[in-house]
């Protein structure tokens, strides 16, 4: 670490300390060459990858678009913010977890629909009518007798 008065590359670490959230490492210093005393911080960089929309183009991630379109499918939906919280949670981690420097928009988009068919099933239609553009009733009626399927091999013993 270089000293910041004087650029000498020698310091000490004379006293470590945990913040309070636990976040970060705070460390006073001294300089070997001039003794003046700061205040370095580690902290976690965690970076998201850079998302990669059908048409080719690239866009940084962004939490609230991802809260956007949850809360827009969960409009008047008997569904917690403690839930959504943690369904936004699950697929930062996927999406951090991937290793992956870049990752398809449409990979987003499963997990979105993933978990908007365990919080809320009318949800998941809403949200799957548009992500997979359903353009007749059609589509809307083998939605729904998925979603019917589902729950009667639930129930089965």
């Amino acid at each position: 670490m270089k000293c910041p008065f004087c650029q000498h590359d020698e310091t000490q670490v004379l006293d470590t300390r945990v913040s309070e959230e636990g976040d970060s490492i705070r460390r006073r210093r001294r300089c070997a060459s001039c003794e003046k005393r700061f205040t370095t911080y580690e902290r976690i960089e965690l970076t998201m990858p850079a998302i990669v929309k059908k048409n080719g183009s690239r866009t940084d991630f962004d939490s609230s678009k991802l809260r956007g379109s949850l809360m827009l499918a969960l409009r008047k939906r008997p569904v917690s913010a403690e839930a959504v919280d943690a369904a936004i949670h699950r697929i930062e981690e996927k999406i951090r977890s991937s290793g992956e420097r870049e990752i398809m928009s449409g990979h987003i988009g499963e997990l979105v629909m993933r978990e908007l068919r365990r919080l809320d099933k009318i949800a998941y239609i809403r949200f799957a009518s548009v992500y997979k553009s359903f353009e007749d009733v059609t589509e809307f009626q083998d939605a729904i007798a998925e979603i019917g399927q589902e729950r009667k091999s639930e129930k089965k013993p």
